[in-house]
């Protein structure tokens, strides 16, 4: 039973990780209709501007403040001057653009910090505390703490607040939300910023379980885009619940299912996949879509 707790503990702080990641993607996608693929890269370059201003001096907390700022900027300046001219063309073309902006940032935080290995700091500590037989760490437990409250923030946003009904107006339809008054290219460029400066903390808080180099977010944003489409791309609640799915069953997975074990525990997110897109195609959590023809 001790194993059985531990896996499925560490299944939950693993599945926090791709869930830092899965609302970012679904709150881009919530106020602009798009799949952002260059969310990790963001995060990434937001980890390691904090990473700079920690090496600087600055106490670890404000330097995660400041580097929430810049990426908040850094995501409006890209809608604006680049996600802009693509938005209200052909989707695809939009996609194409976001795999771009992934390999230039990437390519962008190589040439500038190099592909070395670099140890994030935590803002939780290492100890860990012992329950039912299972060790638990501090750290994982505060990171699952903060996406649940994030989820529940990102919730009250979309369904309680102007700003969250308006951003989804606006991905449904700019130009109607536009004839109604609304400023579509504010609103755009908010959607984007508070996705990157959500990325921003998802990184502050992954990078200290993984090795900070540019790549770092490769992985984990497979894992996210998979709990974005089981969980629903229209429902935060949906994402983390799935996110945590996958990393408790790929936990599990990997010592209790022989033939999967550690080598082929990849393969369990997309059986996953495979098995709700053929029973609920909007995902666990998301809503069908009636279009009027």
């Amino acid at each position: 039973m001790g194993t059985f707790i531990q896996l499925v503990v560490d299944g939950l702080s693993t599945g926090s990780i791709y869930a830092a990641l899965g609302l970012a993607i679904v709150l881009v996608s919530r106020s602009t209709g798009l799949i952002n693929f260059a969310q990790g890269a963001m995060a990434v370059f937001s980890a390691y501007l904090t990473f700079v201003m920690y090496q600087a001096g600055l106490p670890l907390l404000v330097a995660i403040l400041i580097s929430v700022a810049a990426s908040f900027a850094l995501g409006a300046l890209i809608e604006r001057y680049v996600m802009r001219r693509f938005e209200q063309g052909d989707p695809d073309t939009a996609v194409v653009v976001t795999i771009a902006m992934l390999t230039l940032i990437t390519g962008i935080c190589a040439w500038l910090w190099t592909y070395d290995n670099r140890i994030f700091p935590s803002l939780f500590p290492l100890s860990t505390v012992s329950v039912g037989g299972a060790v638990l760490s501090i750290r994982s437990i505060g990171t699952t703490l903060v996406i649940v409250a994030t989820m529940l923030v990102l919730q009250v946003l979309f369904l309680r607040t102007k700003l969250g009904l308006a951003l989804r107006a606006v991905s449904i339809n700019p130009y109607s939300a536009s004839l109604s008054g609304m400023p579509v290219g504010r609103l755009l460029m908010v959607g984007w910023g508070l996705a990157a400066g959500l990325g921003a903390v998802g990184a502050a808080l992954v990078a200290p379980s993984l090795s900070l180099t540019p790549g770092m977010m490769d992985g984990p944003l497979v894992y996210a885009l998979a709990a974005v489409i089981l969980g629903g791309v229209s429902s935060p609640l949906g994402v983390v619940v799935a996110a945590w799915l996958i990393g408790v069953l790929e936990s599990l997975a990997a010592v209790y299912v022989p033939f999967i074990g550690y080598d082929l525990k990849i393969a369990v997110p997309f059986m996953l996949i495979f098995i709700v897109l053929i029973v609920r195609p909007q995902g666990l959590f998301g809503r069908r879509e009636v279009v009027r023809v």
